[in-house]
C-alpha cells in the first residue's frame, strides 16, 4: 500500500517537475526572441539591414511569428532592394494585421519597385462591396462576431418570452429579430471568407524574371514573363511545377523553385 502511494507521489513530483522545466524553456526561448528582436532593430538603426534580417530570421526558425516581425523583415528587404523579399513579408504581416495602415503604405511602396504592371480584371459593383466588407475580419474574426451576435439573440429572446408587458414584449422582440439578422451576416461572412482562404493559395515571385510556359515543362512555348515581387494565385501542380494564373486573367506554369507562397 505505501509502495503504491510512494509510486503516485514519485509520478506526480515527475509531473510537477517537468512542468516547471517546460514553463522555464518557453520562457529562456522568449527571452532570447525579445533579444533578437532588439537587436535587431538596433542593427536596422544603424544601417546594417542584412545583419538584422538575420537576427530576424532566428527568430522565425524557431516558430515564433508575429506583424511586426514580418514588417520589420519587409523594410530592411526593402533597403537592401529586394523587392521580391519585401512584398512577401510586408504580405504576411498583412494576413496577421489586416487593417494596419503602416503595412498598407509600405507594401505599395514595394509593389510601386515592381517591373510587372498589371491591370486587374474589372470587378463588378457586388464583387468590390463584398471585398471591402470581407476583409474587415478574418475567418476567426466573423465566427468570433457570429457567436457574440447569437448569445445576444438568446438573451433578447429570454427577455421577450418572459416580459410582463406588451410594450417590452415588442421592443425585444424588434431587438432580438435585428440581432438575429447580424447573426445570419456574420455566419454566412465566415462561411464565405473560410471558403475564399480555402481556394486561395497566394505566392510571390522571387526569381529576378522568369519565363512562365504553355506546358510544366522547359521545352515548352514561353507565354509571358514575370519578375520579382509580382503576386500570383497557384492554380494547379504538377511535379515540381506550379500553374499560376495573375489579375489580369493571363496563366502559365513556372517551376516551384521561382516562387514562394504565402
Amino acid at each position: 500500500m505505501n509502495n503504491e502511494i510512494n509510486k503516485k507521489a514519485k509520478k506526480f513530483q515527475g509531473k510537477i517537475f517537468l512542468f516547471f522545466v517546460l514553463v522555464f524553456l518557453s520562457f529562456s526561448a522568449f527571452s532570447q526572441n525579445q533579444n533578437l528582436f532588439e537587436e535587431g532593430k538596433e542593427l536596422y538603426k544603424n544601417g546594417k539591414y542584412q545583419q538584422a534580417i538575420n537576427a530576424w530570421m532566428e527568430i522565425l526558425e524557431t516558430g515564433e511569428h508575429s506583424a511586426e516581425l514580418y514588417f520589420n523583415l519587409g523594410n530592411a528587404q526593402y533597403k537592401l532592394n529586394h523587392i521580391g523579399p519585401s512584398v512577401y513579408y510586408y504580405e504576411k504581416a498583412l494576413q496577421l494585421s489586416p487593417n494596419d495602415a503602416d503595412i498598407k503604405n509600405n507594401l505599395a511602396y514595394a509593389e510601386n519597385a515592381r517591373i510587372d504592371a498589371i491591370e486587374p480584371l474589372p470587378k463588378t459593383v457586388f464583387a468590390k462591396w463584398y471585398e471591402n466588407v470581407s476583409t474587415i475580419f478574418t475567418f476567426e474574426g466573423w465566427a468570433i462576431l457570429a457567436v457574440t451576435f447569437s448569445v445576444f439573440f438568446v438573451i433578447l429572446f429570454l427577455f421577450y418570452y418572459f416580459a410582463f408587458t406588451e410594450r417590452r414584449k415588442r421592443l425585444f422582440f424588434v431587438s432580438s429579430m435585428g440581432v438575429g439578422l447580424l447573426l445570419i451576416t456574420s455566419l454566412t461572412m465566415a462561411f464565405l471568407v473560410y471558403g475564399d482562404n480555402s481556394k486561395n493559395r497566394p505566392a510571390i515571385i522571387f526569381s529576378s524574371e522568369i519565363e512562365v510556359k504553355t506546358e510544366p515543362s522547359m521545352g515548352s512555348n514561353v507565354a509571358f514573363t514575370l519578375h520579382e515581387g509580382t503576386k500570383v494565385q497557384i492554380a494547379a501542380q504538377d511535379g515540381n511545377w506550379y500553374r499560376i494564373t495573375l489579375a489580369d486573367g493571363k496563366d502559365g506554369w513556372i517551376p516551384a523553385t521561382d516562387l514562394k507562397q504565402l
